[in-house]
């Protein structure tokens, strides 16, 4: 699976422009499912027909988008100011490596400012010397990205800006190229612009009418110094979610994907985020409502430019998720 986390990675894919990633993804699953669609938002759908014509719609949904800076104006020396798209961290951005989608590179750097810091605060450093110089290079309204430097730690783990949701995204890849037959007709959603609020899930689960929603995505962390909450550790298995700030999981799923895990041999984990959400929460409400879980890969240093995830923990996933199509 790690062959295919590093092509995910690698697209620069904002919220909004996450084609790259959606390409990259198609790749990889042209003949292993029976159709791909992608709607008007970009939502891109690999689907496998279930053998049983009376069987259930089952949606899995993992998200293409990854969080970025906007930019929104130019200073006369030649700096980018940008404001941001998704849920970037202040600290954890400064002098960090970023890309356009265009290929451009910049640093991002904070003004000397007295208290707390705020986004705008922030410029790009693009090596521009003037603004006329900035404004050929970068246009107003381009997004950039954590540079990608996908590397190892350790044995087991791996540490990478996008981990947040590429990774589920290489796991519902992984899941569909090797998951064969099933009773069930299984929707692969990958999801547009989860970072600014769901949008692509919520579309997508009322075009599809799924009687089942599974979000995949991954989930914070509480095993460094002084971090406890959530109740989640790196290596010790995928997570079932009980309930975040979006949604609450229906129990009998829950129980049964929980049952999955456990069938299929697997170290799994319950969690309890008290922030945060899935697209769990905009497939729940779609039309008349419908059953939904998160499977969550844990994740350390969630929204950074290395976010760190454990390969046993997405192996974990992929057993379970197979033992529960394949019941």
């Amino acid at each position: 699976m790690f062959d295919i986390l590093k092509k995910v990675l690698a697209p620069v894919g904002p919220s909004g422009l996450e084609e790259p990633v959606a390409a990259a993804i198609r790749a990889e699953l042209e003949g292993c499912v029976d159709t791909i669609e992608t709607d008007a938002m970009g939502n891109l759908f690999c689907i496998k027909q279930g053998k049983d014509p009376n069987g259930k719609k089952i949606m899995l949904s993992a998200h293409m988008d990854h969080i970025g800076f906007i930019v929104t104006g130019y200073e006369k020396e030649g700096f980018l100011r940008v404001t941001n798209v998704g849920g970037i961290g202040i600290d954890v951005s400064l002098t960090r490596h970023v890309v356009f989608p265009s290929g451009v590179e910049g640093v991002v750097v904070c003004e000397p400012v007295q208290g707390a810091k705020a986004m705008k605060n922030l410029f790009i450093d693009i090596g521009a010397e003037s603004k006329e110089e900035a404004e050929k290079l970068v246009k107003l309204g381009d997004v950039a990205v954590y540079a990608n430097d996908c590397f190892r730690l350790g044995e087991n783990r791996v540490a990478s800006p996008a981990m947040d949701d590429r990774c589920a995204c290489a796991l519902l890849v992984k899941l569909m190229q090797t998951i064969g037959e099933t009773k069930d007709t299984v929707i692969a959603l990958f999801s547009v612009q989860e970072e600014v609020g769901c949008r692509g899930a919520k579309v997508a689960s009322f075009a599809k009418e799924p009687d089942v929603g599974i979000a995949l995505d991954v989930t914070a962390w509480g095993d460094t110094p002084e971090v406890k909450i959530p109740a989640i550790k790196l290596g010790e298995g995928c997570a079932v979610k009980v309930m975040d700030r979006a949604s609450i999981s229906n129990p009998a799923l829950r129980d049964e994907l929980l049952a999955c895990g456990e069938a299929a041999g697997v170290k799994t984990q319950r969690e309890v985020l008290p922030f945060g959400g899935t697209d769990a929460g905009a497939m729940q409400t779609s039309r008349g409502g419908i059953p939904v879980c998160t499977i969550s890969i844990p994740c350390r240093y969630v929204h950074s430019a290395c976010e760190v995830i454990d390969m046993r923990d997405m192996d974990a996933a992929l057993k379970l998720l197979t033992a529960y199509l394949k019941k």
